[in-house]
């Protein structure tokens, strides 16, 4: 049974995600303390979050509300299963990631180290923001901090192309936010006179029984245009042009806060916004299930034509947060667990993806795909995790991409969705394509012509380490799937 209590205790999380980038300023001129407290305010976020896990397993929901600005808009917090998947992802790997950027960042001189440490941290913030979010408006808040503080990130290297790539960012997602996240916010406020969600169970939404049909598909469809974030096309070019970013970004923008926090908000506001009756009722999630399906295949065959291979990585990106939405809209019991669960799955697995593609940078500085033949026998390391989580993309067991999946088709299936079981079988074959065409090369290939790899080494320890613990996590919770499954059940309501 659901217990809603509230505490001041979801705060801590905040706080320390809040206070610790204005710490790594003040130790601008002492970099080792400076990277040190990103390790620190990590594992405390990531404990802090931690501890409130065995009270909501129980039935808990947290809540607390910071301050009320009108009448049914207040800065509120609220801690479910949900939100606990989201927010332990994101802590956890901040502190992976710290380790890996020390690596990256001093291995190829990077200029204004503390700017990015600084922008690094506060996108953490962000994304435990939006996790903790009790309604649209707070979301909306935590939503629009993460592209702010992420823009640097993406502009890092202060040239003509990084520059570019930063503008098409921001442009999309503040764009997209402005022009149909808000509104939606502003529709939902007058429909339900409320922009709190309803937590506790998936079936139940916010919108009364006689609000206007056509305002409630309008303001959905606001909604899922407004979220950008998740990728789905046509509004994903933003993410294939963030490649411009350093590795490192590249994996927080695609692993942890940036399009976690976008496929987050579509299935919050699908599950505790607009509820299974309404999505039901209006058909609205199986039109959501047809974008997905569209924006799975598409961006798989896309990243079938890519050498570079940030932008392989990039593609399937687009494709496997699809996974989600698809997961979701179904809203099937199974579905909607194995959409959820995949927002941990390929969070680890996709950052060990590009975590790899980082070292062979710093190791050979190769970034075509066509350039890596014989690397696998230089970097076994590096590859080795490579291919685990690559297995994880295709869904192959024991990796955790295979329990998403299964999830998925299996949900689909109770739904009597067979075309979505086909998706993601089709889906499932590209992956290997595309993925294992980069493992063969690197294996079973003879070196490139005119390549000499012979002085090549695997990257530093800082970065092979949190390579190969991302890849092997991704196997434990193919192994364990209660891992997150409990949690899923409290979303669900059973």
């Amino acid at each position: 049974m659901t217990e809603f209590v509230s505490s001041s205790y979801v705060l801590l999380p905040l706080a320390i995600t809040l206070v610790a980038p204005f710490i790594i300023l003040l130790l601008k001129n002492h970099i080792n303390l400076r990277e040190m407290v990103s390790f620190i305010a990590g594992a405390a976020t990531f404990i802090s979050i931690l501890y409130m896990v065995p009270s909501v397993l129980d039935g808990t929901i947290y809540t607390f509300t910071l301050f009320t600005l009108l009448p049914g808009i207040t800065v509120s917090f609220a801690v479910d299963g949900l939100s606990l998947i989201f927010a332990l992802l994101a802590s956890f790997l901040w502190i992976i990631a710290t380790s890996y950027n020390i690596g990256y960042m001093r291995s190829l001189k990077e200029h204004a180290q503390t700017r990015y440490y600084f922008c690094f941290a506060v996108a953490i913030f962000g994304a435990v923001g939006v996790a903790f979010s009790a309604n649209i408006f707070t979301l909306y808040l935590f939503y629009e901090i993460i592209t702010i503080f992420t823009y640097p990130l993406v502009a890092h290297h202060q040239d003509e192309e990084a520059y570019s790539g930063a503008r098409k960012y921001v442009v999309y997602l503040m764009g997209t936010a402005k022009l149909f996240l808000l509104p939606a916010m502003i529709m939902t406020y007058v429909l339900c006179g409320t922009l709190d969600f309803h937590l506790g169970d998936m079936v139940q939404g916010i919108f009364p029984e006689d609000a206007p049909t056509h305002w409630v598909v309008l303001t959905y469809f606001l909604f899922v245009f407004g979220l950008a974030k998740a990728a789905i096309m046509p509004l994903h070019n933003w993410l294939p042009s963030a490649m411009v970013a350093p590795t490192p970004v590249s994996g927080l923008l695609h692993a942890v806060a940036v399009v976690k926090a976008g496929v987050f908000s579509i299935s919050r506001v699908i599950l505790s916004g607009f509820g299974v009756e309404t999505m039901e009722a209006l058909h609205l999630g199986i039109i959501t299930a047809y974008l997905a399906a569209f924006t799975i295949i598409v961006a798989s065959i896309i990243a079938l034509t890519k050498d570079d291979l940030k932008a392989r990585l990039a593609y399937s990106t687009v494709s496997q947060l699809s996974y989600v939405i698809l997961g979701v809209a179904l809203l099937a019991p199974l579905a909607v667990a194995g959409g959820n669960m995949h927002i941990a799955h390929h969070g680890f697995s996709k950052i060990t993806l590009f975590f790899a593609a980082g070292a062979i940078y710093v190791a050979t500085h190769q970034k075509k795909i066509s350039m890596l033949s014989g690397l696998g026998r230089k970097m076994p390391w590096t590859f080795g995790a490579f291919s685990v989580a690559a297995l994880s993309m295709i869904g192959v067991p024991p990796v955790a991409g295979f329990i998403s999946k299964w999830y998925m088709i299996t949900g689909a299936m109770d739904a009597g969705h067979m075309l979505f079981v086909f998706v993601l079988m089709a889906s499932t074959i590209l992956n290997t394509a595309y993925f294992g065409q980069i493992i063969y090369k690197a294996f079973f290939e003879a070196p490139a012509p005119g390549v000499n790899i012979e002085s090549y080494r695997e990257a530093p320890l800082s970065m092979v380490v949190p390579i190969c613990i991302t890849a092997a996590i991704s196997v434990f919770l193919g192994l364990y799937p209660t891992v997150f499954y409990q949690f899923i059940e409290l979303l669900l309501g059973v």
